[in-house]
């Protein structure tokens, strides 16, 4: 998929994709009805996951919807506002937790392997950091639509359900900065304790946000500014990642409060581009429940947890799996010789 990001304009080709998107399948859908309505259980009965065998079969365009090849893609970025001091842990963690991706010790790599999922890890130029977004905007236009084309490029590879996921130390001041921008209020509400925040620290952070905002005010009507101008690499890359995974008719689960900014800036340019995404879980970290609200998901998932890396929706592969399977392997009333209810 190109995009053309050294043009005058960077982000219009992105702008173009989304005036094209694809929509959902109603003969998919009405064929999941059609054999739903004849298997071994009362109408409903199953709930959301009849609702998320609806919606594989809607974006997937296929009426017998397939989960062969589901895969969690993390992006990794660092980010100048560390410096800010806004995370207990420094910058270098984020390249340590790549190795431990590599080496199979992360938590995500166990929910993977439990849930037959593939994995992988996409490192965004960690030796050279966004700019402090309290002093200066993170990305410039041509790097910010150069990494959106490269979060398009990275899903390559032929998965039908994509799971989104980060790493990057600071990521959650970020989000913080992109939810406050898009969604006012003060920085207090956005802000959450991240890796592990005191009191003092969780002051900076909110501090930070508070500056960053103040600082980039006058140019935040555009969503793509936000991107730019308060965002990460990562963000940038996975909001390229939803948009190809709608060209590609793949769904898409949503993890925690970082995945959803970049979902956030895509939904403010126009909400249809989620419409082929589930939120995978509510994190415990921040406002996210809130910002789901904004979006107008109901996660799967509500375990408390707010680790990152791609778990809540990789552990949510599960339940789609749980979901497809009723649908393809329950008995229907005339193979299993069960009575259906009276006409």
């Amino acid at each position: 998929m190109q995009t053309d990001a050294s043009a005058d304009h960077p982000f219009d080709a992105i702008r173009a994709l989304i005036a094209q998107m694809p929509t959902a399948s109603a003969k998919a859908v009405a064929a999941v009805r059609a054999r739903d309505a004849q298997l071994t259980k009362p109408p409903g009965a199953l709930g959301r996951l009849e609702e998320i065998v609806e919606w594989l079969a809607a974006w997937q365009d296929r009426a017998e919807p397939t989960l062969d090849r589901p895969t969690v893609v993390v992006f990794a970025a660092n980010h100048g506002v560390v410096a800010q001091g806004v995370s207990p842990y420094p910058a270098s963690v984020t390249a340590q937790m790549l190795k431990n991706f590599s080496s199979g010790g992360a938590a995500v790599n166990q929910i993977c392997a439990v849930n037959g999922a593939g994995l992988k890890v996409f490192e965004l130029a960690l030796n050279l950091p966004t700019k402090d977004i309290t002093e200066a905007p993170a990305m410039e236009a041509r790097e910010c639509a150069a990494t959106l084309a490269y979060g398009m490029e990275a899903i390559a590879g032929g998965a039908d359900l994509l799971a989104l996921g980060e790493m990057g130390i600071g990521n959650t001041t970020i989000a913080a900065a992109i939810y406050h921008a898009l969604y006012g209020g003060e920085a207090e509400d956005w802000v959450g304790r991240g890796t592990g925040l005191n009191d003092e620290g969780l002051k900076r952070k909110a501090d930070a946000v508070r500056r960053a905002i103040a600082l980039h005010k006058d140019d935040l009507d555009d969503p793509f500014e936000v991107l730019r101008r308060l965002g990460g690499r990562e963000v940038a890359a996975m909001a390229g990642a939803i948009l190809a995974a709608r060209m590609e008719r793949t769904p898409v689960l949503l993890d925690g409060y970082v995945v959803c900014a970049a979902a956030a800036i895509l939904h403010a340019l126009d909400p249809a581009t989620l419409d082929h995404c589930l939120a995978g879980h509510v994190s415990a970290e921040g406002a996210h429940a809130k910002v789901l609200e904004k979006l107008g998901k109901k996660p799967l998932l509500d375990l408390g947890m707010r680790l990152g890396e791609g778990s809540g929706a990789a552990l949510a592969i599960g339940v789609v799996k749980a979901a497809l399977a009723c649908h393809q392997d329950m008995a229907t009333f005339a193979s299993a010789g069960v009575d259906d209810k009276d006409p």
